[in-house]
């Protein structure tokens, strides 16, 4: 069978590629940027691309004819300006698009919309389905609640709050009732659902056999990881506030933060089971779903994270033409480290910054630089990285997002995604010229303005400690 994947590279369809390779499909992924689809997949030479941005219709390559089914794994909640105007009009592009096909059937993964008074994401999500009932194949949707996997945006804002603060003074919603469904499982009722004339033109609540508070889902979080942990409500607390609570603490974003304290309002359970006739599953409990999370991140096996989902309000979409950082009109601050160990081990030490092994030098700098970024409304340094060995370009490494990993010519290339009057580029690249090798480190910074300067020169002392060092430690770190 011939299947459309839109939001091929987001965090549930990077994992549901694999799902139906294995299932012998013919696979053909909608992407907004080819290049960072074949260095982020390992299936890239297994699947058909073809590219578009659904926000701009004359921008959408055509859908092939043949198509038998496609899935709608697109969503703009994280987008600074009407994410509900922006998914209307992808969802609208999307089907004009597939009228053109054969498709048989669109299947769509929304959310449990039960509540009579929804969030405005909620809201959204529900409007989208009305949308892509107007397509000529057959819609399937599927509604859940909270998806835990590794990486899943649920599960990390859990971790975040439960790891970090012992005593947590917490909104009233962490009182709303969820029936949380296992990564595994949607894939699962993704994949079941396909060409199953059982699904056509059916709605579908999907979740696991837990019915949970958000404060349930963090006190078990902490009995699997033996943490004591203490939660105190504090019922006065506003939307807005609640929001702040959530960007400061979790490495989210605060416009997703908002789009979550809002929909967290909503009961998301379960009314309907009629997928039980049409996928039969047992699906994992919520304290299996965080076991097999924790097995994942010790493997450093997470396969996507919706940190590393591009999202438009920081950077451009054609973020991988930049791999060239500009020349003109740029403040530079370079160093160059000589060494003389084998350098793929200094260059293995380059592709390990940032997450949990930190920025060798300063890390307190550094962690400042992203709670001023935080306070700014920017993504601060909390997002880390997807995993601690691996890196691909697209990747988030705290607060840089990733443009280019080349092991063959050892070269990382770095775009700065915090706020800053202007824009910057960290670039490391292993130099060897006469027999003898170094560690070529240049920050670049293109200003905005008169204040983009006044910036990069009040910068310029921490830049003289803060990179020296940095370059001296990669070069000398060992395991």
């Amino acid at each position: 069978m011939k299947v459309l994947l839109a939001g091929a590279n987001g965090y549930i369809g990077t994992r549901l590629i694999p799902v139906l390779l294995e299932k012998g499909h013919d696979v053909v992924c909608l992407v907004r940027d080819k290049r960072r689809f074949h260095e982020h997949s390992d299936f890239s030479g297994k699947v058909t691309l073809i590219t578009g941005d659904l926000l701009k219709e004359s921008n959408i390559e055509a859908f092939p004819e043949d198509l038998d089914a496609a899935y709608y794994l697109v969503h703009s909640m994280a987008q600074t300006h009407d994410f509900a105007a922006l998914e209307a009009l992808s969802a609208h592009n999307f089907v004009k698009a597939l009228d053109k096909t054969r498709c048989k059937q669109t299947i769509f993964l929304s959310g449990i919309t039960n509540d009579q008074h929804l969030s405005r994401h909620l809201e959204s999500r529900r409007h989208v389905e009305d949308v892509l009932k107007e397509g000529k194949a057959a819609l399937t949707v599927l509604r859940a609640a909270i998806i835990i996997g590794s990486g899943s945006a649920s599960f990390e804002i859990i971790r975040d709050l439960t790891e970090k603060l012992p005593v947590m003074t917490v909104p009233r919603w962490v009182n709303t009732k969820s029936q949380p469904i296992g990564i595994r499982d949607v894939l699962g009722y993704l994949e079941g659902v396909m060409l199953n004339e059982k699904s056509y033109n059916r709605a579908f609540d999907i979740g696991g056999p837990d019915i949970l508070s958000f404060r349930q889902m963090m006190l078990t979080y902490a009995e699997v990881r033996k943490l004591k942990r203490y939660i105190i409500t504090i019922p006065f607390l506003s939307p807005k506030i609640s929001s702040y609570w959530l960007y400061f603490v979790t490495s989210t974003s605060f416009t997703l933060a908002q789009s979550l304290v809002n929909s967290m309002k909503n009961e998301t359970i379960m009314h309907d089971h009629g997928i039980d006739e049409v996928v039969p599953r047992k699906c994992l409990t919520y304290k299996e779903c965080l076991e097999l999370a924790f097995v994942k991140i010790e493997q450093n096996s997470i396969v996507s994270s919706w940190k590393d989902a591009f999202n438009q309000g920081y950077l451009n979409p054609g973020f991988m033409d930049q791999i060239k950082v500009p020349q003109n009109g740029t403040q530079e601050y370079k160093v160059k480290m000589p060494f003389e160990r084998p350098a793929n081990e200094v260059f293995t030490n380059v592709l390990s910054i940032g997450g949990n092994r930190g920025w060798y030098y300063w890390d307190w700098i550094w962690n400042i630089r992203g709670f001023l970024d935080k306070i700014f409304g920017g993504v601060g340094s909390r997002r880390g990285r997807t995993s601690n060995i691996n890196i691909s370009p697209g990747d988030v490494i705290d607060f840089w997002r990733v443009l280019l990993a080349d092991r063959e010519n050892k070269r990382l290339l770095l775009y700065a995604e915090m706020k800053l009057p202007g824009e910057a580029w960290l670039e490391f690249k292993i130099i060897e010229r006469h027999g003898k090798q170094s560690l070529s480190q240049v920050a670049t910074f293109r200003p905005n303005g008169l204040w983009g300067r006044l910036y990069w020169y009040a910068m310029w002392p921490f830049h003289l400690f803060i990179f020296n060092g940095m370059a001296r430690e990669i070069v000398n770190y060992r395991e």
